[in-house]
């Protein structure tokens, strides 16, 4: 079980964002292709009761060719200036086996996106530049995760990141606008 604190960057381009991060000497850590898909009952029992979802990404990773799959219930448990999760996250083998298993106690595929991720990491900060399919979500964005909440302004202020641009919403949320 994992804590999460981040926040979304909404209005950027990464490109230009990627060209910072490398000047301030921040580490590529990943480049990856995710499948990301969605599962809840028919009654949205994990949105609605739990304020969670339920997530099986697959992820293959373009530096490294390694390909994973990982189950995710992800709980948010704030929502104020930082988004904080809980993410209880296991490996699994088989995709299709572990829908059909789900499939099974009534849960169903609520939707399925793709994106294209490039992580950084600078002093302990995370930086995730997203660009989801355009089904899902057109705009790009980058995801600022901390340890310290502290070091979200230390980010912001290393990227010279306009505040008016700062989300915590999910990317549900942000799809359902």
């Amino acid at each position: 079980m994992a804590r999460e604190v981040e926040v979304k960057v909404l209005n950027i381009d990464l490109d230009e964002v990627e060209e910072k991060l490398k000047n301030i000497g921040a580490k590529l850590i990943a480049n990856e292709y995710q499948t990301n898909t969605v599962l809840d009952s028919d009654d949205r029992y994990i949105e609605n009761e739990l304020n969670s979802y339920l997530r099986i990404r697959e992820t293959k990773d373009l530096l490294t060719d390694n390909a994973s799959i990982r189950l995710t219930l992800k709980k948010n448990i704030s929502h104020e200036k930082l988004r904080k999760n809980i993410e209880i996250t296991t490996k699994i083998q088989d995709k299709e086996s572990m829908i059909s298993i789900l499939k099974n106690l009534k849960y169903s595929i609520i939707k399925e996106g793709c994106k294209r991720r490039k992580s950084y990491v600078y002093q302990n900060i995370r930086f995730d530049l997203d660009k989801w399919d355009k089904e899902t979500y057109p705009y790009p964005y980058m995801e600022i995760e901390v340890e310290k909440e502290e070091d979200l302004e230390k980010a912001i202020n290393l990227l010279n990141i306009d505040k008016t641009n700062i989300s915590t919403k999910s990317i549900m949320e942000l799809e359902s606008e």
